[in-house]
């Protein structure tokens, strides 16, 4: 593959993570679907347009899931720590709004997720990721993505295991 055609293919997938986020927030807020309904949903949907494959749309899903994941975790279970988590000077107007409407809607859900997912939270070169700080597991070194992202190696010792936080 060529430096531009996986360039092209990781604006892509940073394109599909947010209509898959803004999506999804559509649709919790329609009220009739649960979190992990509302992503398969998106994901049907956009895929069904022809753009992406299913298979593209399952896989980034997977980010958006663990991205909102990671919020709930650091936010804790109230309501209004949630919204505070989304702080407009971190996160992107766009996606800021998809992931507050999201967040407001699976509260409950983010809750039961934060016990279960410590080692799911895992963020590893590849992956795409919304706005936030990614700490290498290993070295410690910070990187401040203002976007979403496709994750790069750590500039400072090129692992590839990161933690997150907003």
């Amino acid at each position: 593959m060529t430096e531009q055609e996986g360039n092209n293919k990781e604006q892509q997938e940073v394109g599909l993570y947010e209509k898959l986020a803004t999506r999804t927030a559509e649709l919790l807020d329609e009220g009739k679907k649960t979190l992990d309904e509302a992503l398969k949903k998106a994901g049907e949907e956009i895929s069904s347009m022809g753009d992406f494959s299913r298979e593209q749309a399952e896989k980034i899903s997977v980010f958006v899931r663990r991205d909102i994941a990671s919020m709930g975790v650091q936010a804790g279970k109230t309501r209004e720590a949630l919204k505070k988590a989304v702080d407009p000077q971190r996160v992107a107007v766009g996606i800021q709004s998809a992931f507050s409407r999201i967040l407001n809607s699976a509260a409950g859900t983010l809750g039961e997720w934060a016990e279960k997912s410590e080692k799911h939270l895992e963020y590893k070169t590849g992956d795409v990721t919304s706005p936030g700080t990614l700490s290498c597991k290993d070295c410690g070194a910070e990187m401040h993505p203002k976007t979403t992202v496709r994750i790069p190696p750590c500039p400072k010792c090129h692992k590839t295991l990161f933690r997150k936080s907003y």
